[in-house]
């Protein structure tokens, strides 16, 4: 139920309010409980409280209090009662039982809190001057307990100010929160609010916040000068003008107000801001009610203050003068009456003669002649309003009717004009109406298009009659037109391009067209000389030459391209009399004929090898499509022809096939093999014709001639072929192989070892390829143990058979060579007697298996492949004749390879499985 969650919440509100605790169990031996002892409820909220005694058989108990009760429950010992509507800030509830005639109390403390459910900003001033304090006002009816409740004042999300209400009296309830602001520019359109905080978290409860609805100010400044009106003085009824009313130091400008208005009549002004200035700007049209002085005002409003100017303004009405004339199109010699007139507080004048007195008009009497056309007239009124004189004045043209005239100035004997830009042909004639002019060509018939602007060209040349006509008469005049004309040179009086023959006879001649008649010299270009007469025709005239016609109105130029021909001929160095073909040089044979025009060129083969066949000639200039490029050629003797229209010539070419230098892995391997000791040389043979040098080096430095090989000559060369057409190289690799020598062999321990002790015997070889390496062991001497390559000879507890000669031998496919060393096995005997009977019977069964093995084999003297040498005892035998090398790696005599003499010797080798 809502009511037992309250009391509920009341009761861990309880246990949490460490200084509302009292004493919950009395000292004296019965005792009366209430629970909770202290309980904080939202106002209107319910609570239950348990009354409990632990007398045994109490008389009777209750509970007193005040509040209002919904529900109670019972026991012999105990009482619940629910408290609903608690609205009392504070109550102190009684729980008593009576026991044994003593009435045993429990007192508890119930508090009530009322969240800032209204939270409330006392509204702001309208408006409110910048720099003036206004005072904000928070309320908070109801909430409580005050002691728990902070209110702030906020400036937006700026906190003004804040101030916690802590200390109050338990049941004060409600708040009120008042500061002074100062209120700013920046202020305006800020919103202020109020928020309240009732902070119940250290009683066990949240912490409850609310908000006043946020009000909105509104700052301003409104400057203490007054508007500035600009305005006529005078307005003219009917007339419109403008008007103008500006102020500054306004905030905000745009909330300001303006009232215009000329009298009674209110303006529309156009608003304009610009920063803190205000200008309303409006157009001012007085009407005929309003003639007289009146007062234009101007009013500024903002913030419920004003600033207000006025200005005087006189309205008039002034008409334009009258001008008349009595006729104002007359013939020539007739009389004409001019008038100038106004109202009646005007004063006029007519082309400068004033009338008596304002009011009365001016005229003016004239015998009219052809000078008099298109004169003008002035007629002027001036009237004083307020002190100022104004002006208006009329004006009128007088039309004079006369028969046409064509004067040389306007209308001349004889015209000449340039050809080509555009122009307008003229022949003014004088006379009203304005006669029309039309002009006639007496030869043909053609007429000028005069007025127009059209191009000018050398067919309107001629002698024309003009003829001017209106209604007063006409008028007859003759002209002559002539057209000039720049030079020109066109391809049939000059052409660009002439050819002439070797040897005949030929003169330059261009024609131009032009007026007045052009004169026309050609010139070589790049030379000053003119070309003049009939000139024998050399191959040095060709070129290009300049010719120029000038006249009055310009000149033309023109570039004449002059050719001489002539019949086929060869030279030497263009068309070589032998030449070699070299093949894969992409090469073709180049044979330059002189001639003009080209002379067409072909060459045929006309010996053994080269008979009917056509040589592959490069093209005269470079092609786009490329020539076929022959793979091979056939040397011998060619005829080549060339022939144009002008003749032909022939001449002969022996022609010779060589080759560049070619090397390939069968002439020279790219990877070759040396022995030590022996003479050096790379086989590399090149291909070409002629035959080429071949070279070879190594980082540089050429092979020596009697080089004998070193194992430092293995490495890397280049071999590089030469001849005159060219050069091929090839990188080869030598390996230097050599005879093997057992460079070391060592004993550890050195100097000898005891009996029952452990050796070894190292064996290093050099050799190329790798040499392979075999022991030879006194006779006798067993348990014999070898590495994987055979390099280390080991024996494990030494007897006196392992004492003697070893020797190791190196052997590869150049040779054999092996070095010896001898071991001492040496030491006190006393261990034969200690080891007792079955140590020597031991000893005896060993040396006489050892001499059955020996009797048993077939092979007793030679060299053994030993398996498994670590564990296994038999031998294969390798070579039968016990051969061997001597000390220096030199073959020894079968009989002398051994020692000590009549021994016998055998050689284990131990090759890898």
């Amino acid at each position: 139920m809502p009511g037992l969650r309250r009391a509920l919440l009341g009761l861990w509100a309880a246990l949490g309010l460490g200084f509302f605790g009292l004493t919950a169990v009395a000292q004296e031996p019965f005792w009366a409980d209430l629970q909770p002892r202290v309980a904080l409820v939202e106002r209107g909220g319910s609570l239950w409280l348990n009354c409990s005694t632990n007398c045994p058989r109490p008389e009777r108990g209750g509970l007193e209090t005040s509040l209002r009760r919904n529900g109670t429950q019972r026991g012999l010992r105990w009482l619940a009662r629910q408290l609903v509507d608690i609205r009392e800030p504070e109550t102190q509830p009684v729980c008593f039982f009576r026991c044994a005639r003593r009435t045993l109390q429990a007192r508890g403390l119930i508090r009530t809190f009322q969240r800032p459910d209204r939270v409330e900003l006392v509204p702001l001033p309208i408006w409110q001057p910048v720099g003036e304090n206004f005072t904000l006002s928070c309320r908070v009816p109801g909430a409580g307990p005050r002691g728990s409740l902070t209110l702030s004042l906020l400036r937006g999300e700026q906190e003004l100010i804040r101030r916690s209400f802590a200390g109050e009296p338990p049941r004060a309830r409600g708040a009120v929160l008042t500061a002074t602001v100062l209120a700013r520019r920046e202020d305006h359109g800020a919103n202020f609010s109020c928020r309240a905080e009732l902070d119940l978290r250290p009683h066990g409860l949240g912490l409850f916040e609310n908000s006043s609805f946020p009000r909105e100010l509104r700052t301003f400044a409104l400057s203490p000068d007054l508007p500035r009106l600009t305005a006529p003085r005078l307005l003219e009824v009917g007339s419109a003008r403008l008007v103008n009313c500006t102020l500054d130091g306004l905030f905000p400008a745009s909330e300001a107000g303006v009232y215009l208005a000329l009298g009674d009549q209110r303006l529309s002004p156009d608003i304009t801001l610009e920063g803190d200035a205000l200008m309303a700007t409006a157009t001012a049209t007085a009407s005929a009610e309003q003639e007289g002085a009146r007062q234009l005002v101007c009013v500024v409003t903002l913030g419920g203050e004003s600033r207000e100017t006025r200005e005087n303004v006189t309205v008039y009405s002034f008409l334009a003068p009258l001008l008349t004339l009595s006729e104002p199109s007359v013939p020539e010699g007739k009389m004409v009456t001019i008038t100038c007139a106004a109202e009646a507080r005007a004063l006029v004048t007519l082309d400068g003669v004033p009338a008596a007195v304002p009011g009365r008009p001016v005229q003016l009497q004239l015998n009219t002649t052809e000078k008099d056309d298109r004169r003008g007239f002035f007629c002027e009124a001036t009237l004083e309003v307020d002190g100022e004189t104004l002006n208006k004045n009329e004006s009128a043209e007088l039309r004079v009717l006369y028969a046409p005239r064509l004067d040389d100035s306007d209308c001349p004997r004889s015209w000449t004009w340039p050809e080509g830009p555009e122009q307008t042909l003229r022949c003014d004639a004088r006379g009203n109406p304005a006669p029309s002019v039309h002009c006639v060509r007496l030869d043909g018939g053609s007429v000028l298009a005069l007025g127009l602007l059209g191009p000018i060209t050398r067919a309107l040349s001629g002698t024309y009659r003009c003829t001017a006509t209106n209604i007063q008469g006409e008028a007859v005049k003759d002209v002559t037109l002539t057209v000039e004309y720049a030079p020109a040179l066109d391809s049939v009086g000059c052409p660009e391009r002439i050819t002439w023959l070797e040897g005949t006879e030929a003169s330059l001649s261009c024609v131009a067209h032009g007026f007045p008649l052009p004169n026309v010299s050609c010139v070589r270009s790049g030379e000053a000389q003119v070309m003049e007469g009939l000139l024998r025709v050399a191959r040095e005239h060709a070129g290009t030459y300049r010719c120029e016609a000038t006249n009055t109105q310009g000149s033309a130029a023109k570039n004449v391209a002059i050719t001489v021909e002539y019949g086929p001929s060869f030279e030497e160095l263009s068309c070589p009399s032998n030449w070699t073909w070299v093949e894969g040089s992409g090469r073709l044979f180049s044979c330059e004929v002189d001639g003009k025009p080209q002379p067409r060129l072909e060459c045929v083969g006309s010996g053994d090898t080269s008979e009917g066949v056509l040589l592959p000639l490069a093209p005269p200039e470079p092609s786009r499509i490329a020539p076929s490029i022959p793979n091979e050629l056939a040397p011998g003797i060619y005829t080549c022809n060339a022939t144009n229209r002008h003749g032909s010539m022939v001449k002969t070419v022996a022609v010779s096939v060589e080759s560049p230098p070619q090397m390939n892995e069968s002439t020279c391997p790219s990877h070759q093999t040396w022995l030590e000791g022996e003479a050096a040389k790379l086989a590399c043979v090149a291909g070409g014709r002629p035959s080429p040098q071949v070279r070879c080096s190594r980082e540089g430095a050429p092979l020596p001639q009697q080089l004998r090989v070193s194992r430092q000559d293995a490495g890397t060369y280049r071999c590089l072929a030469i001849n005159p057409h060219g050069t091929d190289a090839r990188m080869v690799t030598v390996g230097v192989e050599y005879r093997p020598v057992v460079a070391e062999l060592a004993a550890s321990p050195p100097g000898g070892v005891r009996p029952g002790g452990n050796f070894t015997l190292t064996c290093r070889a050099e050799a190329w390829p790798p040499a392979q390496i075999s022991w030879r062991a006194p006779p006798g001497a067993l348990n014999i143990g070898l590495s994987s390559n055979n390099s280390t000879l080991s024996v494990a507890g030494a007897l006196g058979s392992h004492g003697g000669e070893y020797e190791c031998a190196a052997t590869n496919t150049h040779g054999r060579h092996s070095r010896s060393i001898t071991v001492h096995v040496a030491g006190p005997w006393l261990w034969v007697a200690v080891g007792g009977a079955a140590g020597g019977a031991a000893l005896l069964a060993a040396g006489a298996g050892l001499a059955f093995y020996m009797q048993s084999t077939a092979c007793k003297k030679g060299e053994y492949n030993v398996q498994e040498a670590e564990s296994s005892g038999e031998a294969v035998c390798l070579n039968g004749t016990g051969g061997g090398t001597g000390p220096e790696g030199g073959t020894e005599p079968a009989d002398t390879a051994e020692a000590p003499a009549g021994g016998e010797v055998f050689a284990i080798q131990l090759t890898s499985a």
